[in-house]
């Protein structure tokens, strides 16, 4: 039989207001995580790791970075092959307006899926890390017959109000009955009821049942022109939408721990909280699955380098990642994530923290329970995450769990 044509678009015009004010001159899939990561790296390298080597990213929202970061980082040689990523902005096909919802991104796009002629489409979000084999999925979609297939995580009820949640018919447990955006009362799964299925904001399209969707969805006055608020719903009205829970997924190098890690880091806890789970010696999300590796920009960098202090004291490094180009002088991190290119000073301390690329950090300075954009400098014997009302009189942000945001290029004065 021959194979499917498989076409693939990366929902990346968000504008992410909950985790400014990293997203202040960014767009959320630029913002980065991890180190030299790269919130869209995580679904672009799913996708390439899936097989699926035709691929756009639709973008909107301050999109510069973001569009750099795709053009240099994602070099898919076509050649023969007819292999691509490709950073597609708003291009205003239809009237002088933007996007006006992730259904539309597509309804405006259409002119992509035209000239591709795919059998199947594929459309993730930009901003969720997690590792999925998206060809298992597809062929689950293939082999039940349904027009549109939703991936789902499987989550405590008692978080059900906090994702859209998916009710199956029982006597077809692969089909989706209801589709309830975060439900007060949601119902439990058959197999079990502490359990409901939790949108991964992740879906599988016949190219003609898609096509048809969003036409349609484009000509109401009353849609949000969403496609887990407008266009799956009209795929389960129809009968037409199916499941597909996540433990299906055999994922290559996986461990129990991190097999089906799914996080939106949609606000700067679940930021913060995400980071915290990289960091463990038996971490929660591993970087260091080299059988489904997350690809980025490989930067021309020298190592990372901890040396003594000008007094010779040592400095200490726990349960932390380090990035290529920092150097790290008698200084104390620990549970933190540092970006490239960081330097950290003489008996300066970094606890429970994320920095991103080029912050330095001076004598003495402490950085507790932080994010830090590029290019802060914190200087000599300054604290930032120390004194709550001190960080809000200076602008920062603080969330209410008491989490300090920085935002890029700010100098923190003692």
């Amino acid at each position: 039989m021959k194979a499917k044509k498989i076409f693939g678009i990366v929902l990346a015009g968000g504008e992410g207001k909950r985790l400014m004010p990293l997203t202040e001159d960014r767009a959320k899939p630029a913002v980065p995580f991890g180190g030299h990561y790269r919130l869209v790296d995580f679904a672009l390298s799913n996708l390439i790791n899936s097989g699926v080597t035709k691929v756009v990213v639709l973008t909107q929202y301050k999109s510069h970075s973001l569009d750099r970061h795709v053009s240099q980082t994602w070099h898919v040689t076509g050649g023969l092959f007819n292999s691509y990523i490709a950073s597609v902005p708003a291009q205003q096909r239809l009237g002088k307006r933007w996007f006006s919802g992730s259904a539309d991104a597509i309804l405006q796009s259409l002119n992509l899926i035209h000239d591709e002629k795919p059998d199947i489409v594929v459309v993730v979000g930009a901003d969720h890390v997690y590792r999925m084999d998206f060809s298992q999925m597809i062929d689950a979609h293939i082999a039940s017959g349904a027009s549109a297939t939703v991936a789902a995580i499987r989550q405590p009820i008692g978080l059900a109000d906090q994702f859209g949640v998916i009710e199956v018919d029982p006597t077809h447990p692969d089909r989706i009955s209801e589709f309830l955006e975060k439900p007060k009362n949601a119902k439990g799964l058959a197999d079990n009821p502490n359990e409901v299925f939790a949108s991964m904001g992740n879906y599988v399209f016949n190219t003609d049942a898609l096509i048809e969707a969003v036409l349609r969805d484009g000509e109401r006055t009353d849609s949000s022109h969403d496609m887990g608020g407008d266009i799956i719903p009209d795929f389960v009205g129809r009968g037409e939408a199916g499941v597909y829970d996540l433990q299906r997924n055999e994922l290559p190098g996986s461990t129990d721990r991190d097999r089906y890690y799914w996080r939106n880091v949609g606000t700067i806890d679940s930021f913060f909280e995400a980071h915290q789970d990289l960091i463990s010696a038996l971490p929660v999300f591993n970087l260091y699955n080299q059988e489904w590796p997350i690809f980025s920009m490989q930067l021309n960098s020298p190592p990372a380098k901890f040396v003594r202090d000008g007094k010779g004291a040592l400095g200490t490094m726990i349960d932390s990642i380090v990035s290529l180009g920092c150097v790290i002088s008698g200084a104390h991190i620990e549970r933190s994530v540092l970006g490239p290119w960081t330097t950290i000073s003489s008996g300066a301390q970094v606890v429970d923290s994320i920095v991103f690329d080029r912050v330095n950090i001076e004598a003495g300075a402490i950085v507790r329970r932080a994010i830090l954009d590029k290019e802060v400098v914190v200087e000599a014997g300054a604290q930032v995450g120390v004194d709550r009302s001190r960080d809000l009189a200076r602008g920062f942000s603080v969330t209410e769990s008491g989490i300090t945001v920085v935002g890029k290029g700010v100098r923190v004065q003692p």
